[in-house]
């Protein structure tokens, strides 16, 4: 049932040409992430894109949309995340944005992703959540602070790290609840995304 307003964080593997076909959502944020590959999404609201690695998608769907994710090569397979996210109200208007984030702006830091108010040039989120990004590799450490009574989820895209003490691989996560800071270290070839959460 997911941590908080995280409601599914899916891992998705898709081989050249295929995809998902026209599919429906309610009253839901939806971030996509690509790790390898590019995946081509179109929606009902007019929208036909190619999500590659370093960019972050945001769909509201709100009062409802219709959309489909297909792999954009014939050949070559894509590897992406897919986030859902409670939002704050029920009966948003429908609605899209996609940002690139080099890989200087998250390499050795946390950039921040999507937020309430689209600070720094995240992609907006109506949810009280804020999503950073960072890679880390070897000596880097960085910490986000938590305010009181915030939450964190750490997931582990690709490589390890440690976080607040704890291994963790490629596809692992922990959740974390009354800690003062999200603390990542010891990186090794490590794509993390950290959820602030209320």
């Amino acid at each position: 049932m997911g941590f908080r307003a995280l409601r599914v964080i899916n891992e998705d593997r898709v081989a050249g040409g295929q995809g998902f076909g026209t599919h429906g959502h309610r009253d839901m944020e939806i971030i996509s992430y690509v790790l390898d590959g590019a995946l081509a999404h179109k929606d009902s609201m007019g929208t036909g894109a190619v999500i590659k690695p370093g960019e972050v998608q945001r769909m509201t769907a709100g009062t409802g949309v219709t959309h489909s994710e297909h792999n954009a090569s014939k050949d070559q397979r894509v590897h992406f995340l897919q986030i859902w996210i409670l939002p704050d109200r029920r009966g948003h208007q429908p609605g899209y944005e996609q940002r690139a984030f080099p890989e200087a702006e998250r390499r050795g830091k946390l950039r921040v992703l999507a937020s309430p108010d689209g600070r720094d040039g995240s992609v907006s989120l109506h949810a009280d959540v804020a999503l950073y990004g960072g890679l880390l590799d070897g000596d880097d450490a960085v910490t986000l602070p938590l305010a009181p009574g915030r939450h964190a989820w750490v997931h582990v895209a690709r490589g390890s790290v440690e976080a607040n003490g704890e291994a963790l691989g490629p596809g692992d996560a922990i959740a974390l609840s009354d800690e003062p800071a999200v603390t990542l270290r010891a990186g090794r070839g490590a794509e993390v995304l950290v959820f602030d959460l209320a």
